[in-house]
């Protein structure tokens, strides 16, 4: 059980998971046949975000409060796997050149309606070379988030509702990563033209979908768990990285393998579950989740876990802002 905690808990050691990542490779060479690509993510991608546009388009002329049960139950996990989709693309891990896998990210943020996807990729590999480091890992709260949320259950749900916005407000701190690029523009520019062509042909309804589709798939719903799944202190105050064994891995493209993630961001989703069966030894001993609809509620009505339930340092190791977390890949060269 987590214990309560007022202030984020600081270790003098660096990013964890290269230690595991050399023992692995170590320990069982033949993972690098798991390193590959995987272009039917792209394919799952096309699916789900014709599957958005059609829900969208049938949408369009019902009253507008019909958007907030479909989105809830059915859009919110299209978007959440389109945002998978994303983070595969992020880590080049959809097709073997950089600018397929960023078409892909670009594709696949369509009904998001917010042009994320290059953005999430600048930082979330920032948050894989330097986990729990403040100024540049923007999956950590910030400070003033977790001394305003605390361990309040309605904190927590309104911090849950509003996680997006949280998310984008964190990037302001990571001042050493590059924020706007080329791609970034690109993202930027095609967003808004398929905006302006689903307002334009389905109007203001179906854009309403589509947008609370992406709220509710990253924010107050038992999808958001993941967020709470991955890092934060809730089943041992010295783990800070969790798996989620569970259903929701069937259509999240194997997300909740995290701990297998890190370890191997170079293993694209469908070989993650491999990588657990070829090195047992490594993952057995870790403790997981198997309900994100238990984690969400245990998260909001447990006041033992906070914001603060998370493992920062100052120690960056040895990596430069360079680093394009592919520690895996360049061990089995």
């Amino acid at each position: 059980m987590a214990q309560r905690i007022s202030t984020f808990v600081e270790v003098d050691t660096t990013e964890p998971h290269r230690i595991r990542t050399r023992q692995i490779v170590k320990a069982h060479p033949e993972v690098k046949q798991l390193m590959t690509r995987n272009p039917t993510t792209f394919l799952i991608g096309v699916a789900c975000v014709s599957a958005q546009v059609l829900l969208a388009y049938l949408l369009r002329n019902q009253a507008w409060y019909w958007t907030l049960p479909v989105a809830y139950l059915v859009g919110a996990f299209f978007s959440h796997t389109l945002f998978v989709v994303i983070h595969e693309a992020a880590h080049n891990l959809v097709f073997k050149k950089l600018w397929q896998n960023v078409a892909v990210g670009i594709i696949a943020n369509f009904p998001s309606v917010v042009p994320t996807a290059i953005s999430f990729k600048n930082f979330h590999i920032k948050h894989h070379v330097f986990q729990g480091v403040h100024e540049l890992d923007a999956d950590l709260p910030d400070w003033y988030e977790a001394r305003l949320i605390r361990n309040y259950s309605l904190g927590k749900a309104i911090w849950l509702f509003f996680f997006p916005l949280f998310q984008v407000i964190r990037t302001v701190r990571c001042r050493e990563v590059a924020a706007v690029d080329r791609y970034v523009v690109a993202n930027f520019v095609a967003q808004v033209a398929f905006d302006v062509a689903i307002v334009y042909f389905f109007g203001w309804t179906a854009m309403l979908y589509l947008f609370l589709s992406f709220w509710f798939s990253v924010g107050l719903h038992p999808l958001g768990a993941r967020w709470i799944q991955e890092h934060y202190l809730t089943l041992d105050p010295r783990q800070e990285t969790y798996s989620y064994y569970g259903p929701l891995n069937g259509i999240n493209l194997n997300v909740g393998f995290h701990n297998e993630h890190h370890d191997m961001p170079s293993i694209p989703w469908n070989n993650l579950p491999k990588l657990k069966a070829v090195a047992p030894e490594f993952y057995e001993p870790l403790l997981h989740h198997t309900s994100y609809t238990k984690l969400f509620f245990r998260f909001l009505f447990d006041q033992e876990i906070s914001l603060f339930s998370r493992i920062t340092r100052k120690a960056r190791g040895r990596a430069t802002l360079q680093d394009n977390s592919t520690p895996d890949l360049q061990l089995v060269k």
